[in-house]
């Protein structure tokens, strides 16, 4: 990796950004035409230990990133914590459920109802709404007309696990979504401890499926998957940390599903790699084995330039062997093919990560973590 150069070097996430001068964003991924490069996808990319410690950077390692979907397993943790599991009897692959983007697939939608039912709740309580079940676009396949079950929305595990919680502590289930509610405020903690940002400083907003989603720095995002990875325990999760990348990585098919990215990666992970994507170009990992954590956002939000971009930094931090290698080569880089068939260009990597100059721990990363 290339030395940084002054100009670009990176500022901490409590700097003034009026002030000091903060690095742009770079190339992660490029499509070309007839030999030329035709689109760029800029953005950045963070890598940084349990501790905080910068490893590599790409960019804006400090941009503002709604964490999107890439939340999920933050905010399954509370409720993992607090027994909700043993308490309605949640396999593994149902943990995993709650952590997912699935594809609405029928198992998906089968232990999704099941949750549901366990904890005495029912379809009619979910308030994601609903779409074209994911399998259909993931598969090439002609989707049937509405309506659609929510049980098939993407996000119907997170929402069936957040009213398994008010259950669990006899919180009204009816506002569950809304921001000041218990179980919003528990998640909000669980976000603030793990990312290392203070709650009153996390940048709130409205996900996709209703329920508050957050901005936090790329960095801090790496370092929530960085200690979601740990096999130690959390002083103020105990063991749910591990519990749920023990999930992820086991039932990987119910986090995503046939054809999909993340499914790819902790296939080729093998038990190592903890992924979660969100929308709008985000994407998480953290590594067992190495005790990282890596966050990379593509400012255009295209899954187009994600996909490559990951692989890319992945490989540059010597993660990649041949057996994964080949698991991930359709998203390493992929032909574009014209309404004939005809190869007009590719999509292909453009990630080049840096050394971070030498600095400060990134944020206090607290005790047992």
């Amino acid at each position: 990796m290339a030395a940084v150069p002054a100009a670009t070097a990176m500022t901490s996430p409590n700097a003034d950004a009026g002030r000091v001068p903060r690095p742009a964003h770079v190339p992660l991924a490029e499509t070309t035409r007839g030999g030329a490069v035709e689109s760029i996808h800029l953005g950045s990319v963070a890598v940084v230990d349990r501790d905080g410690a910068w490893v590599a950077a790409a960019g804006d390692p400090e941009f503002l990133t709604f964490t999107r979907s890439a939340l999920k397993p933050l905010q399954a943790l509370s409720f993992v914590a607090a027994g909700g599991v043993e308490r309605f009897g949640y396999s593994k692959a149902q943990v995993a459920l709650m952590c997912a983007s699935h594809s609405g697939e029928p198992r998906h939608v089968e232990g999704v109802a099941d949750m549901l039912a366990r904890a005495g709740n029912g379809p009619d309580d979910l308030q994601c709404g609903t779409h074209v079940p994911g399998f259909y676009e993931a598969l090439a396949k002609f989707a049937p007309p509405p309506p659609y079950s929510p049980l098939a929305h993407n996000c119907s595990g997170k929402h069936a696990g957040m009213l398994a919680h008010c259950t669990l502590c006899g919180w009204d289930p009816v506002h569950y979504l809304a921001f000041e509610h218990p179980l919003q405020q528990a998640i909000r903690r669980a976000v603030a401890a793990f990312t290392g940002v203070p709650e009153a400083r996390l940048q709130a907003g409205i996900d996709g499926c209703s329920a508050p989603n957050y901005a936090v720095p790329l960095s801090a995002l790496a370092l929530a998957f960085a200690r979601l990875a740990s096999d130690r325990g959390d002083t103020g999760y105990g063991e749910a940390p591990r519990r749920i990348a023990d999930a992820m990585t086991a039932h990987p098919e119910m986090v995503s599903g046939e054809a999909r990215s993340d499914l790819a990666l902790m296939r080729a992970g093998r038990g190592d790699w903890v992924t979660k994507i969100g929308a709008e170009g985000v994407q998480a990992v953290g590594v067992r084995s190495r005790g990282i954590g890596i966050a990379v956002k593509v400012v255009d939000g295209q899954k187009r330039g994600l996909h490559p971009a990951v692989v890319a930094v992945l490989e540059a931090l010597g993660l990649v062997d041949a057996e994964a290698r080949a698991v991930l080569a359709p998203w390493a880089r992929r032909d574009l093919a014209n309404y004939r068939g005809t190869v007009t260009g590719e999509v292909r990597p453009a990630v080049a990560l840096h050394a971070p100059a030498p600095r400060a721990q990134m944020r206090s990363g607290g005790a047992g973590r």
